[in-house]
């Protein structure tokens, strides 16, 4: 057992120049791993082409990261349990440095798929031992703080990404978007492990579960695999989808009675035992679900219906980041005197009104008005994560905050994934809904379409070019009104999710049994 003789004793909070330098290498690391979930997106165009493949090939780079950081996500607890919380991070953040550069030298889309994949395994740990480290260096009474920088971090990071990476894929080249975490990445290991390492938590040899661990592999893969191709193969009409969510179903569910009764589990499932937990997880998935679908549609529908570029289509999307970002230390601050519960209920009610707010837009919205929404909307992101994060540690020995924030972040990256293919899925199949429904007005029985026509074709317009014409029209009016029904799903979703978050228990306090003291 490696153990130093900090661990004979609780260990005492940092403070001044060694936290501040902390918070800030802490933050940097995980704001680049987050960061690249979403910095990709807008490159693959200029990656699949560079390479030689199709753009369905090209998002291969988005699905095996987030396949690979999936995984490794709920084997936090245990690896850093193995190696130590400090080493484990350290380690994955220098990995995720290597992988990065390996990225951007990478010559074909195997090499690059595969440098992918060991990126996200390298990175999987990073999130969730950051916000552990983060709480053990800090005073109890400012662990609200910590919380909310952390957030802070993992909330905006994805806001930031698209706008990053069409920036430096449009001036300079793609691999820069993996070079640029090189110098971030190298500074926030040096300055973690020089203030650190002299913390290291106590490790165990304890056994790793292989039957848990293979049945983890192959069902989130197989579930991964399904929710990014499912769309392009016509979901369960294909046979390859419908094997690989029945194999992901098999897998999952085995995976959950094995660890119920495994020995040395390599997720601990025990955790759902405590109320506030499964709440907090609950209520964190389901949001992010709702969030993300937001997220993920809003940008596709300006490039693809409205004619944004992806750079445009990225600053209508960012001003959700400003109040986040200014909102989140006061609410760090203030933690300890609010009713968590109440702080999150006024977030779901602000997602659920600027989400119809979002579903009432027409095809000939001006960027003004889709940012102001955006904008508001922003209120809530810290009134939502910064308080959920605090539920679901309440309770819980400092030793199992690590597995804890693993687990909860499986969840959240499992509802994002989710989020993508469902919502993505619901607004095409809405879209040819309304399309359907709207080529029903066009017809000599309606004299406003018959007056359009004849109008196009009095001008010079040929009559096959004027049908053509009123279709692409009624295409642009069926998406919207398709990603309409989408947002407005998202604003129920948001309101039916109050009543859950009530079932928390309190207290929940920044200085409370969450941290262990």
């Amino acid at each position: 057992m490696a153990t130093t003789p900090e661990n004979a004793a609780p260990l005492k909070p940092l403070h001044g120049g060694p936290l501040a330098l902390l918070t800030i290498a802490v933050a940097f690391s995980t704001f680049m791993e987050v960061l690249d979930m979403t910095i990709v997106n807008v490159a693959v165009p200029h990656i699949s082409g560079s390479l030689g493949v199709s753009p369905n090939e090209g998002t291969w780079t988005i699905s095996s990261y987030a396949l690979a950081s999936a995984i490794m996500q709920p084997l936090t607890g245990w690896v850093a349990r193995r190696f130590g919380e400090v080493r484990t991070f350290v380690t994955s953040v220098l990995l995720f440095v290597v992988f990065s550069m390996l990225c951007g030298l990478a010559t074909s889309m195997p090499m690059l798929v595969v440098c992918r994949l060991l990126q996200g395994a390298g990175s999987g740990p990073m999130v969730a031992l950051s916000l552990t480290l983060l709480l053990t260096s800090y005073p109890k009474e400012k662990q609200g703080i910590a919380l909310a920088l952390w957030a802070m971090t993992v909330v905006v990071a994805p806001i930031f990404g698209p706008i990053l990476g069409g920036w430096l894929t449009d001036n300079f080249s793609w691999p820069w978007i993996f070079y640029i975490n090189l110098p971030v990445g190298l500074a926030a290991a040096a300055i973690t492990w020089a203030i650190l390492h002299k913390r290291e938590t106590k490790t165990f040899k304890t056994p790793i579960d292989m039957v848990g661990l293979v049945l983890l592999v192959v069902g989130v893969g197989c579930l991964q695999f399904m929710l990014d191709n499912g769309n392009d193969h016509d979901w369960f009409a294909s046979p390859l989808i419908l094997t690989l969510g029945i194999t992901a179903l098999v897998c999952l569910t085995f995976l959950v009675v094995w660890e119920i009764h495994a020995k040395h589990p390599v997720i601990d499932l025990s955790l759902f035992k405590q109320r506030n937990f499964t709440v907090g997880v609950i209520a964190l998935t389901l949001g992010m679900f709702a969030f993300f679908g937001i997220n993920v549609v809003f940008p596709l529908w300006l490039q693809i219906d409205l004619g944004y570029t992806a750079t445009w289509a990225g600053l209508a999307t960012a001003p959700v980041g400003v109040l986040a970002f200014l909102l989140s230390p006061i609410l760090g601050k203030n933690m300890h005197r609010l009713e968590l519960r109440a702080v999150v209920t006024f977030a779901f009610i602000i997602f659920a009104l600027t989400s119809y707010w979002f579903a009432s837009f027409d095809s000939n919205a001006s960027f003004g008005t889709l940012v102001l929404p955006r904008f508001v909307m922003g209120m809530a992101i810290p009134c939502f994560f910064i308080p959920l994060n605090q539920i679901y540690l309440a309770g819980l020995p400092a030793s199992e905050i690590a597995s804890a924030s693993g687990l909860s972040n499986f969840c959240r990256t499992m509802g994002s994934s989710m989020s993508t293919a469902i919502t993505v899925t619901l607004w095409q199949h809405r879209s040819e809904l309304h399309h359907a429904n709207l080529t029903e007005f066009v017809s000599p029985g309606h004299p406003a379409a018959t007056q359009f026509l004849q109008g196009l074709t009095q001008r010079g317009m040929p009559h096959t070019q004027a049908l053509g014409l009123v279709d692409q029209l009624v295409n642009r009016e069926a998406l919207t009104l398709a990603v309409n029904d989408v947002f407005w799903g998202c604003a129920v979703l948001f309101l039916l999710l109050i009543p859950i978050l009530w079932f928390a228990k309190p207290p929940f306090g920044s200085d409370g049994a969450a941290m262990g003291h």
